[in-house]
């Protein structure tokens, strides 16, 4: 059996642990059951993944005529009966075909919540764990207990609880229909807007002004002044000039003939003499005749 202090794991955790479909799936399962946290999902998903294994080994079982298998179907379609998750007339297939939030609703905090103890799941749980909820005379505060077909009348408010008062403020209100989920009061949901509430306004016709006509005169004189022209009155002398401007003329290029005049007309720049600086001539002697050889 082994000891307590250091009970098994009664769940297995997913095989990949990022997976985007399957945590969003657990998030709305959590927030719509009031789960405190994916530990208690996967502990029903677990317990759902049992059920349906052993539902398709005695599937094979059954059809070579074993006894024994027979047996343990009839035990398992019971205690599923018993549960609540089937009928009395069920079969191994109908087993197949369960899934875990069929195991969600038959847990304590669920029930308790669609009987109209509570406003919400998560305040069933915290009657439940506080000790205010009870199946027949015995307390139970584990709100994953799954309810039995037989005890589903007998949960109800512990008789000496505060919440057996019918006056209890936090107790929601036994005036609904049935099949009615019990709705949280505003004051919960809307918090200090509630108190708030702008009074309705009566519909009673406005006095309107007589018009003056004066007014009405001075104000059909400035609209015409003001009265902006239509595109078809627009003058065509003012389109004319736009053309004007946005498309450039060609610039005239200069004949050849024309080139050659003005190159013969312009004069040439006459050079200016500079005059030259005169030298001084020196006073020098005479080179000597070489006197000839006689010989």
């Amino acid at each position: 059996m082994g000891d307590p202090k250091f009970s098994r794991r009664k769940y297995v955790t997913p095989s990949h642990p990022w997976q985007g479909e399957r945590i969003a799936r657990e998030s709305e399962l959590i927030r719509k059951y009031g789960l405190k946290n994916k530990t208690e999902l996967w502990r029903v998903q677990s317990l759902m993944r049992i059920f349906r294994k052993r539902a398709r080994e005695l599937q094979a079982k059954v059809r070579y005529g074993d006894e024994q298998a027979e047996k343990e179907m009839e035990q398992l379609l019971k205690r599923l009966e018993k549960i609540g998750l089937l009928g009395g007339e069920a079969t191994l297939d109908d087993v197949l075909t369960l899934d875990a939030e069929n195991l969600l609703g038959r847990r304590l905090q669920t029930m308790a919540y669609l009987k109209g103890l509570s406003y919400s799941p998560k305040q069933a749980r915290q009657f439940i764990v506080h000790g205010h909820i009870a199946i027949g005379e015995r307390r139970v505060t584990v709100p994953g207990y799954l309810v039995k077909r037989e005890e589903e009348e007998d949960i109800a408010y512990l008789s000496h609880s505060p919440l057996s008062n019918e006056l209890h403020p936090a107790r929601p209100k036994d005036e609904m229909e049935e099949g009615e989920l019990p709705v949280p009061p505003q004051e919960d949901v809307k918090g200090e807007d509630a108190d708030k509430e702008a009074p309705e306004k009566e519909d009673t016709p406005e006095e309107q002004p007589e018009p003056d006509e004066k007014k009405d005169k001075g104000k059909d004189e400035t609209s015409k002044e003001t009265a902006v022209p239509k595109p078809d009155e627009k003058d065509e002398s003012k389109e004319e000039v736009k053309k004007e401007k946005l498309v450039p003329k060609p610039e005239e290029k200069p004949k050849p003939t024309d080139v050659k005049k003005e190159a013969a007309e312009v004069p040439k720049e006459e050079k200016k003499e500079t005059p030259k600086k005169e030298v001084p001539k020196e006073d020098t002697p005479e080179p000597e005749k070489k006197k000839e050889d006689s010989s």
